[in-house]
Order: structure tokens, then sequence, then C-alpha cells
């Protein structure tokens, strides 16, 4: 298993808004949570994909597919729900 496919659907979805330039507050506001748990949502993610920033994870994104990535990952973590 890929670094990027132990990512849960909301790490993916904090990932992705990192790689459209939000920021945390952002983020949060988004999602509706705390700036604290995206905070460590992206410790957790950082740690899982091996990066130490936001710009390493925003270079790891698009370096992976940028849009489509997510997309990709949406797919795939639909499809395991539809399977179970």
């Amino acid at each position: 298993m890929s670094p990027s496919e132990q990512l849960s659907y909301r790490e993916i979805k904090v990932t992705t808004l990192v790689w459209q330039g939000r920021t945390n507050p952002e983020i949060a506001l988004t999602l509706g949570t705390s700036e604290q748990v995206v905070k460590n949502q992206l410790r957790s993610v950082f740690d899982k994909l091996g990066v130490w920033s936001r710009l390493e994870l925003a270079l790891y994104v698009a370096s992976h597919g940028g849009a489509r990535w997510a997309a990709d990952f949406e797919t795939k973590l639909n499809a395991a729900a539809a399977a179970s």
C-alpha cells in the first residue's frame, strides 16, 4: 500500500485544500471543524506521506496528479464503501 493510500477521507480533503492554497482557518471553516483538528490532521498526513511542510505536501499532490489526485482517491473510497 502506498503512503497516500493510507490517508482517510478527511485527510484527503485537508490535503487537497492545502494544495489549493487554503489556510488552516479557511480549511476548518470549510470542513466545519476547529483549526486544532486541522493541525492534527495535517500532522498525521505529514507523517504518512513523509513530508515536513505545507509546501512539500502541495508539491506531493501536484506531482501525483493535482486535482485528479483527490478525485482518484474519492473514487477509491466510494468503491471501498460500496463493497463493504
